[in-house]
């Protein structure tokens, strides 16, 4: 029999079975869900307004903004609504649904970062070449290629973990469809083939990792030959923040995938998966803009035009 006629439906791991702690933590992911919202949706607005931030550098800052909007919105509305409502369930489509954007976003994500590591190094390390490498046909190119990088991962392990028979129960032991709670539900030829794809998948991110310390550690390299100490300071107070950001959500993704999955629930899971869905989209545009003079200035000329357009309207 297939999996599709004996699961009809997930049950998800509440945060607390106390109707009190499941409103506070409801009202606590709002705030992040919101927070994260804003943030990217006035980098978006402020990157399209401003003709002067049309530049390789924002062209992938609003393309990280976007995929960072749709990380957070796949899993953490679905999460709020079960808190409110008192409820866990969430169907095999709406399961199966998760986990491919979940991962097609997060997949996305870190490609465009890799990019984005690159292209600061072409920025700062060889600037007189900057314009030729970094051009607007490379630009759309290699983001496009970070969008079917995650197109194709997340196609690859959903399409092999929903063709699986979940022979053992339909209780996720995380906030949202994760593969490795899903794993635990099925049979064992399928867990090994699953696992070796994950594994294949850390090792690329892994690469990716690699490629972003190298790009860093040689910024580094030639920031520290910057005679001007404001214009070191400058580099390191955004570089060092992304590097933490990403190392965060690096090692605490690949801990979630790869260690050995126990047939309890833990606590550790959960904070490691807030760790690696929820903090960096919350994290990313305040560590890429709201340190930025550029994009503040782009925010307030866009409140400014659009106070007086507001007041314009009254006024007829």
């Amino acid at each position: 029999m297939s999996n599709q006629t004996t699961v009809t439906e997930f049950l998800l791991l509440g945060f607390s079975d106390v109707r009190e702690l499941q409103i506070l933590y409801f009202v606590m992911f709002l705030v992040l869900y919101l927070a994260a919202l804003m943030w990217n949706l006035l980098i978006i607005t402020a990157v399209a307004l401003d003709h002067h931030l049309h530049t390789p550098m924002y062209f992938f800052l609003v393309n990280l903004a976007i995929l960072d909007l749709g990380c957070i919105s796949v899993t953490i509305p679905k999460s709020m609504a079960n808190s409110l409502m008192n409820t866990k369930s969430i169907s095999y489509p709406g399961c199966a649904t998760q986990v491919f954007f979940f991962l097609f976003f997060v997949g996305a994500d870190f490609s465009l970062l890799t990019v984005m590591a690159y292209d600061r190094y072409v920025a700062i390390c060889q600037p007189l070449h900057y314009e030729r490498v970094m051009n607007k046909g490379a630009c759309v190119q290699v983001a496009a290629s970070a969008w079917v990088s995650g197109i194709l991962n997340s196609t690859l392990h959903t399409g092999n973990i929903f063709a699986i028979s979940f022979s053992r129960g339909n209780t996720v032991d995380q906030f949202f469809c994760e593969i490795p709670q899903l794993l635990k539900l099925a049979s064992s030829d399928s867990y090994f083939i699953e696992t070796g794809l994950l594994v294949f998948s850390a090792c690329l991110l892994l690469s990716c990792f690699v490629l972003i310390i190298v790009s860093y550690v040689q910024i580094f390299k030639t920031v520290l030959g910057i005679p001007s100490e404001q214009g070191r300071l400058k580099v390191f107070s955004t570089c060092l923040p992304h590097l933490i950001v990403v190392s965060l959500f690096i090692c605490t993704g690949t801990f979630a995938y790869l260690k050995p999955t126990s047939r309890s629930t833990s606590g550790l899971d959960l904070a490691v998966a807030v760790l690696y869905s929820v903090v960096p989209p919350v994290m990313n545009p305040i560590i890429y803009s709201m340190r930025n003079k550029e994009i503040k200035a782009a925010m307030r000329t866009g409140w400014r035009l659009f106070t007086e357009n507001k007041r314009s309207i009254f006024l007829l």
